[in-house]
């Protein structure tokens, strides 16, 4: 088994050292960003979207190896995705993404992505900070 979770974690890092869709977008129709006190992860995710599918996606921030992959991966995966179906990946799917078992404080580095993911797509479209739009 140990030959496993040695792919896993090179996996990892080669996510956190290579992120793929890392940055930001010009624009974008959905962002979000949160962080984890405890540790000081911090993830903004940016989304553009396209008749209900996540056109293009990119995360940045700063964190852990665990955090930057998840984010990494989890990008990764949801970018051309139907909004709907990206609402629906959770907690397990992101363990299962990594692949490797995670005490209480890696797992909400780990979760951070998934946390930042559901807040933007279930309609939080402001990142906070910005001026309030008036209401409607």
């Amino acid at each position: 088994m140990s030959g496993f979770d040695d792919i896993y974690r090179e996996n990892i890092l080669d996510h956190y050292r290579n992120p793929r869709n890392h940055g930001t977008l010009e624009s974008p129709d959905i962002t979000y960003e949160d962080a984890n006190p405890l540790c000081g992860d911090l993830i903004r995710m940016d989304f553009k979207l396209k008749d209900g599918t996540i056109e293009q996606v990119r995360f940045s921030g700063h964190g852990c190896a665990i955090s930057q992959a998840s984010a990494s991966m989890l990008c990764e995966r949801v970018e051309g995705m139907a909004l709907e179906e990206a609402k629906k990946i959770g907690r397990d799917d992101v363990l299962e993404m990594l692949g490797i078992e995670l005490g209480p404080v890696r797992l909400k580095c780990a979760l951070l992505a998934l946390k930042t993911l559901k807040a933007g797509v279930y309609g939080i479209q402001q990142w906070p900070g910005e001026e309030e739009e008036s209401t409607r």
